[in-house]
């Protein structure tokens, strides 16, 4: 199984920046397909970020599209979520997931950190 740690959410202001941590237990981390959601309160989950390693494609949603940056410290096994720009709008519950090696969905996730943006 992959275990997947999200770390790094609070409060933010309006503008501002904040970097999103996902530490992945698992060997496969170099090649395993990686993607971040978001989540509201009364509003269904949202895919922000589709990071196909073994394909060398990130797509964002255009939500997040100029603002949000998804890298990968494969020494380290942790993804991380650049966000800035913030606006109040992004508030939500931000998770990262993790396909198996199989691939076509994704079938590990990470229990979500909060990211409140100030109005």
């Amino acid at each position: 199984q992959v275990h997947l740690v999200e770390s790094g959410g609070g409060l933010v202001q309006p503008g501002g920046s904040v970097r999103l941590s996902c530490a992945a237990s698992t060997s496969d981390f170099n090649i395993l397909t990686m993607g971040w959601f978001r989540q509201a309160p009364g509003k269904e989950r949202e895919l922000i970020v589709h990071d196909n390693r073994s394909g060398g494609r990130i797509t964002y949603a255009d939500s997040v599209t100029g603002r949000f940056r998804s890298t990968r410290d494969d020494a380290k096994n942790t993804a991380y979520l650049q966000m800035n720009s913030l606006k109040p709008e992004d508030t939500g519950r931000y998770y990262c997931a993790s396909m198996d090696l199989g691939g076509g969905r994704f079938a590990y996730w990470g229990q979500g950190t909060q990211v409140t943006v100030t109005s």
